[in-house]
């Protein structure tokens, strides 16, 4: 356990594949004018997660976009819609489940590109915006529900919909919700908190209840705090923090490795999925330059609950 504070191993990320020219059209859209202060885009890739057969699925927020990127590095625009997709995980029965920004929880189709609506509302109250999402290992279903909350405006909220239908509300008083991942024994839920720099730990009791919710990680510096979080299966924590790079904390959440980008545009190292055989190859999306990075990892990511 101990480690205070062993020598900080760097990784260095590699391009894997690019948003082909085609796809990218730089415009202002009803979503970058209050997420990117008016400012042009040409994509904001995040979600990225793999089915059965090694496709990395991503999402494409701003232009309603879903794209399956092939082994051999093929893309594919699987649909386009009007919402605003931020997270995306297999379900075990193949479906894709979708945590929509504009139009809340979603499933896909990746056979015939059908969406349609899972939950819309949370006890007749419209999402703030949801961002991010993570299946146990029974099939419930954990997402945060962002919106614009943030240090002046707390109220950001961490959902389960339970498989059987029913929805709890875990927390209420967050900071801007975002990235959310289990601990391999699924007694903890993590939560990244973009705006106050910090990754949540939520207890998970026997009941279903939470307990005792304190702060594992605290972060500075960056452009932002921590966006998408992953755990691998030695229980470390995976952290992409905007401006910096992907951390590694180990089960007791002290830092082993950063994952690192020197390209001139690759500030914004958003999302993660584990792929490869062996589920050591992390898998980064850099939001705004349409590039997905990868990098070798010491410690194989958790299986996921669609992979399963």
């Amino acid at each position: 356990m101990f480690n205070p504070f062993k020598q900080l191993e760097l990784i260095k990320a590699e391009l894997f594949t690019s948003l082909p020219p085609k796809f990218r059209n730089k415009s202002r859209t009803a979503w970058s004018d209050p997420n990117r202060q008016g400012a042009e885009v040409i994509c904001f890739l995040e979600g990225p997660s793999f089915d059965r057969e090694g496709n990395l699925y991503i999402v494409d927020t701003p232009f309603g976009r879903i794209f399956r990127i092939s082994p051999k590095q093929e893309w594919k625009l699987v649909v386009q819609y009007d919402g605003w997709p931020n997270g995306l995980k297999f379900h075990k029965d193949g479906r894709i489940f979708i945590a929509d920004y504009k139009k809340g929880i979603l499933t896909l189709d990746p056979k015939t590109a059908k969406i349609e609506p899972v939950l819309e509302t949370a006890y007749s109250e419209g999402f703030k915006g949801c961002n991010d999402l993570h299946f146990a290992s029974n099939g419930d279903l954990y997402f945060t529900d962002q919106g614009q909350t943030g240090i002046a405006d707390p109220t950001g909220r961490v959902f389960r919909l339970r498989a059987d239908g029913g929805l709890d509300r875990l927390c209420s008083n967050v900071p801007s919700p975002n990235g959310i991942t289990l601990s391999t024994t699924e007694k903890h839920c993590y939560v990244g908190v973009t705006r106050s720099q910090q990754v949540w730990r939520l207890p998970l009791m026997a009941d279903g209840s939470i307990s005792k919710t304190g702060v594992a990680i605290q972060l500075s510096g960056g452009v932002a705090g921590p966006d998408g979080i992953e755990m691998d299966e030695e229980n470390g924590l995976l952290v992409c923090q905007l401006g910096v790079g992907v951390w590694r904390f180990d089960a007791n959440m002290l830092p082993t490795h950063l994952v690192y980008s020197d390209g001139p545009n690759h500030h914004h190292m958003a999302n993660i999925a584990f792929g490869g055989a062996d589920r050591k190859t992390l898998y980064i999306t850099e939001s705004l330059s349409g590039d997905v990075l990868m990098a070798k990892l010491p410690v194989a990511g958790k299986k996921l609950y669609g992979l399963s």
